[in-house]
Order: C-alpha cells, then structure tokens, then sequence
C-alpha cells in the first residue's frame, strides 16, 4: 500500500500494488507527490527502502571520490534522488515511458540525455548500494534492467560484506568482476583513469 498525494484530486490516495495487468507511465509519475521514494520498472511501482546510516556513508564517500575525479571533465555524477528514464525503443514521452528509476550514483557522459527532470536514457555508469530492505527481487529486476537499457558499467557495492562487483557490458550483457574488499584499488572502464581504494569507500 502506498500513499500518494493526487494534485488534480487534492487529495491522499491509498494505492495498493497493481495487478499484472495494471501499468503506469513517467506521465503518472509526474502527477504524484509521494511519501515514499518509489520506482517504476515497467510500468509497476516499486517502493524504495529508506538509505540507512551507513547507506549514505558509502554513498556520501564514493560521491566524493567521483565528483573529485570528474572536476573539469566532461561526464557528471549524481546521486539519488534523481531520477533516470529508461525508455524502449526510442519511446521517450513521458506518457510512453514505463521505467524511471533512482539509482544511489550515477555518471553521464552524454549531456543530451539530460534535462530539467533528471536523465532520459542510459547512464554510462550506475551505482547501486544493497540495503537491508532490498529484495531478491528488486535486485534482479534492476540488474536486468540496466543490462537491456544499455548502461556501460555497473557497481553493486554491499556494505555489509565490504565488496564491490563491477559489471561491464559486453556484447550486450553484463560480465561481472571479482568482488573487490578493503585493501584492493579498483578501476573503471567509463572513470578512465581512476584509481579507488576500496577501504576508503567504506569508511567510517
């Protein structure tokens, strides 16, 4: 059950989970004032799960190690709540598209895919970090998600077991790294050039 604040209605809706034959669209999305951080994947709402503390360490660290390196660079980071546009097939309305997403990092290199509602296409670089409230589900969802949309590469950073994953998209699908653990650097595809110290992602 989600509440959601409906502006043409004035009003609070209670909205359960749609069935499978229900979908709503970034135009639906536009409407809503939400008390919830939610997604879309596919036209179906997900509800995001409020970052812990050391969610936003992490988050707050990285940021601050990718901003630094971006200084004077083309690409920009951002961090959630931003929100991303995953449209199919060149469907880029808002009432065509099915898939808006809020990833805890993101790079984008290709400044036309940005406008005043955050980004409307692949990202070149996403991040997400696992939170305790994540689902099974949830995780499946985006990493596919991500791999049909196109994203170059791609972080799950888990902070309870200090590892990092790198994906890279080959041939379109993801091929995953090694899990990366305090006392090793990491790379990137996309950062060309960065050099990361994972202790230093997790932090304290």
């Amino acid at each position: 059950m989600f509440t959601i604040y409906d502006p043409d209605k004035k009003d609070i809706l209670q909205v359960e989970e749609p069935d499978p034959s229900l979908r709503y669209t970034y135009a639906d999305y536009l409407k809503w004032r939400f008390e919830e951080r939610l997604e879309l994947f596919r036209g179906r709402i997900f509800k995001l799960s409020a970052p812990n503390t050391r969610h936003q360490e992490v988050s707050g660290n990285l940021f601050y190690k990718v901003r630094n390196y971006l200084t004077g660079k083309a690409c920009k980071v951002f961090s959630a709540p931003f929100d991303v546009r995953l449209p199919m097939q060149n469907k880029k309305r808002d009432d065509e598209v099915i898939t808006v997403v809020q990833p805890d990092l993101c790079v984008i290199c290709d400044m036309s895919k940005l406008d005043d509602k955050g980004c409307c296409g692949a990202p070149d670089m996403v991040v997400e970090i696992l939170s305790p409230g994540n689902s099974q589900k949830e995780v499946q969802d985006k990493f596919r998600l991500y791999e049909e949309a196109g994203v170059n590469e791609y972080w799950i950073i888990s902070p309870a077991e200090e590892n990092i994953i790198i994906y890279n998209l080959q041939n379109g699908k993801f091929i995953g790294s090694k899990p990366y653990a305090p006392g090793e650097f990491i790379t990137s595809s996309v950062l060309t050039g960065i050099e990361i110290n994972v202790a230093d992602i997790f932090k304290y």
